[in-house]
Formats: structure tokens, sequence, C-alpha cells
């Protein structure tokens, strides 16, 4: 883990939520997903044991894990949500969606800004590169941060696997397409930065993840 990044693990989905800081010690918040009060406060004890000041939360797509802690975001440092507008059906969609799985939901703030592919999210003189990755959900996003080899994912790709594509507005193929085009695009020392389970590299997935290979895909 990069010293200007910190990862918690949060609620019953284990979703990796990131925070991300500069030297100004300005930070962004991608895809909080604190589902009780606990974690809540794990969050603002460790911002506030380093200083930090949030300036912008970012979700890389809008399925209701990644959205959990956008109204607790909202409501202790007063930022709405940055997204693909291709991710607002999904939000709208999640307090349904919390029913359905039984978790407390506090709806999100609607957002007021979007990014789209090829957009540049500065933070500071940290340069954020937009990546329009979709397949798994509508609008979904990765965030490709060059100067540090770095690039957050959501759950586009994992250690050894893939986003699920059996949820609405999932798309298999595009899903593929996204991988090959988008993140094997990427150098292969890049550190990718789930939005569950481990970090890996995109050369580690180009090698040997089974499910999308350079080229060509198990899944087609």
């Amino acid at each position: 883990m990069n010293d200007f990044i910190q990862e918690f693990t949060f609620n019953p989905f284990s979703e990796n939520t990131f925070v991300v800081w500069n030297g100004a010690n300005e930070c962004v918040i991608i895809d909080p997903g604190m589902s009780n009060r606990y974690e809540q406060q794990e969050l603002v004890a460790f911002l506030d044991a380093n200083e930090l000041t949030p300036v912008a939360l970012i979700n890389t797509h809008c399925h209701i894990d990644h959205v959990l802690g956008n109204a607790f975001v909202y409501d202790k440092w007063g930022l709405k949500p940055i997204m693909h507008l291709d991710a607002m059906q999904t939000l709208l969609t999640a307090t349904r969606s919390a029913e359905m799985f039984g978790i407390n939901y506090d709806p999100s703030p609607k957002p007021t800004a979007f990014l789209k592919e090829g957009d540049m999210f500065a933070l500071g003189d940290m340069k954020f590169q937009v990546l329009l990755v979709p397949g798994h959900a509508p609008g979904h996003i990765a965030l490709y941060l060059e100067s540090a080899g770095v690039v957050f994912a959501g759950d586009v790709l994992f250690l050894g696997s893939i986003g699920r594509t059996d949820l609405p507005g999932c798309d298999a193929k595009q899903l593929v397409h996204s991988i090959q085009e988008k993140m094997y695009a990427l150098p292969d020392e890049t550190v990718v930065y789930c939005g569950h389970g481990p970090e890996t590299t995109i050369g580690h997935e180009k090698k040997s993840n089974p499910f999308v290979r350079p080229g060509f895909s198990v899944l087609l």
C-alpha cells in the first residue's frame, strides 16, 4: 500500500473504501461503503489522526455496497458524490437494493457534477485520469493515477477474477472489452486497487487471469 493511500474494508459485502491524499493533506474518498456507526467512526478517526480534509467523494459505480456511506460523507463534510452520468440509473435503485439485502441505507444525495471518459480529476497536483469501463455496472469508471502507477478499478478487475455480470445493467461482452481495451492498456507494473479483495497488478492479470486474457476471453 502506498503511503498516500488508505484502504478500509466495510459492510457485509467486504467492500474496499479508499482514501487518497496529497501533500496539502487534502483527500478524496472513493466508494465510501460504511454501513454502521462503527465503520463511520473508523473512517473519521483515521482522517482526524492524520489531519486530512476531505474535498471530494467519487463513486466508481453505484451498486449498493459502494454508496452506503455517501449520505454520511455528505452530512459530515458536505460532499456530494461525483460519478459518471450513466451511473445515475443504478444510484436511483439503491434504496430498493438495500431493502432486498436487508441493509440500512440513508439515501445518497444526488450528484451535481459528473465525470466522463478522458477527464482529468485533480486533487491538488495529483491528476487522476478517468477511464470509462462499463460492463459490471452502467457508467462504471476507473481512476488512473499515472504519476504513482496505480488505478482504482472498482469492481471491474480483481486478483484472478473480474466483476459480476449477472446483475441488472451488466453486460459480459462489454466488461471484457473494458478490461482488454482500457485496463490492459495500462503499464504492466500498474497496481490495481480493487473494490473487493487484495490489490493486484495489470501485468499479473494479463498473464494469469482465467476470465480475460489480452485479445480473447473464455467468456466469449
